[in-house]
């Protein structure tokens, strides 16, 4: 499949998280810059709810879903340094709403966010937090980290998660001054590998942030690049991935792709809504 972009159109950025131990996943949507939402994800019957709209930046890649899929941490930015949450944070809430059961307060925007382990979760704390909101539903995991350190930003949090998640690590690589990539793969259906090119770069092209992922599909009959996925990932027996500010699933035959199209993101607008917890 191939996503047809003019210059001029800009999709929405799609980022999804999903839980190990439940057929259950949170889209975090953003765009324009400022606003971005989440929605549940019913991977069984492939529904959607959305869950709450955020005026500020959510950084997807500092991000993780607890394996039941109840609960989301997050690491947030709105640059009201002066508010209760120093302008910048990381939370912990019920998934897919974003209303903190547990917060903690950052006011600047190095490392932050965590993931989730078996007793509890790792947060990514680099220069500290300030607790403001604690809550017994999940408790701070202190023995537990990650075996290998990535840096305090994005990568500190998303390469461990992947890892964790059933994806190798094959090579790192610096391209240039500010600008490398690393590439990870995990074993998909029909025999197939699907790679993941991680990207790390200033001066990203329209549309990328500055980390942005590509991805490739190998198998018996060859290579098949799929440049346009912004996520991708094996869900059981199908692939699943977001292009253009859409979400398909799909499974590799002997002459392609047969896909079908589970969510369009594009359209959507703020709303104000109440977390009911």
């Amino acid at each position: 499949m191939d996503v047809e972009m003019t210059p001029t159109e800009i999709h929405p950025r799609v980022h999804v998280l999903l839980a190990g131990d439940a057929p259950l996943g949170v889209v975090i949507r953003r765009g324009p810059s400022k606003r971005v939402c989440t929605l549940l994800w019913d991977r069984t019957t492939d529904e959607f709810q959305l869950g709450q709209w955020l005026h500020g930046r959510i950084y997807e890649r500092r991000s993780d879903l607890s394996r039941d899929g109840k609960h989301l941490i997050y690491f947030a930015m709105n640059g009201d340094w002066n508010g209760e949450a120093k302008g910048s944070w990381t939370a912990i809430s019920r998934a897919p709403y974003l209303k903190a059961v547990t917060l903690l307060a950052k006011g600047d925007c190095w490392h932050g966010g965590g993931l989730f382990t078996g007793k509890g979760y790792w947060l990514n704390d680099g220069s500290g937090h300030t607790p403001f909101r604690d809550s017994r539903e999940l408790r701070r995991d202190l023995k537990l980290r990650p075996s290998t350190y990535y840096g305090g930003e994005c990568t500190g949090v998303y390469y461990p998660r992947l890892q964790r998640d059933g994806w190798t690590l094959i090579r790192h690589e610096t391209l240039a001054r500010r600008k490398a990539q690393t590439v990870f793969e995990k074993p998909a259906p029909g025999g197939w590998t699907l790679r993941k090119i991680a990207h790390e770069e200033a001066g990203s092209p329209p549309g990328k942030g500055c980390y942005w992922d590509e991805h490739q599909l190998d198998g018996p009959n060859g290579t098949l690049a799929r440049p346009e996925w912004e996520w991708a990932e094996v869900d059981g027996d199908r692939l699943v991935w977001v292009a253009g500010g859409k979400l398909f699933a799909g499974r590799v035959g002997a002459h392609g792709i047969d896909e079908v199209e589970l969510h369009d993101f594009n359209g959507m607008k703020f709303q104000p809504i109440e977390a009911p917890y």
